[in-house]
């Protein structure tokens, strides 16, 4: 089992949910594809330092620590793909 802290950019326009169930749902995503969830943060909403669209300036950081086999990047790579709430993923072992 490796320990993996992952970091997503939430893309919360035209959204009605809260940034709460935004996050949980992430997390029973995450859970779906094997990861063991062990902390949750909601580390708030950041301006880009440079923004691609200028129409799109900022987004809701949430950060995860979580657990899993060597596959499971992969696995979460896969999954959130296409998955419209996430604009932005960064997995890095810890």
């Amino acid at each position: 089992m490796a320990n993996y802290k992952a970091t997503f950019i939430l893309d919360t326009r035209g959204r009605e949910e809260s940034v709460d169930e935004l996050v949980g749902s992430l997390k029973g995503e995450l859970e779906k594809v094997g990861a063991e969830v062990s902390k949750t943060a909601d580390i708030g909403k950041q301006d880009f330092a440079r923004a691609a669209d200028r129409r799109y300036v900022s987004g809701v950081y949430a950060q995860y620590m979580i657990s899993g086999d060597a596959t499971l990047p992969g696995k979460i790579d896969e999954t959130l793909r296409l998955n419209k709430l996430v604009s932005h993923k960064i997995i890095q072992r810890v």
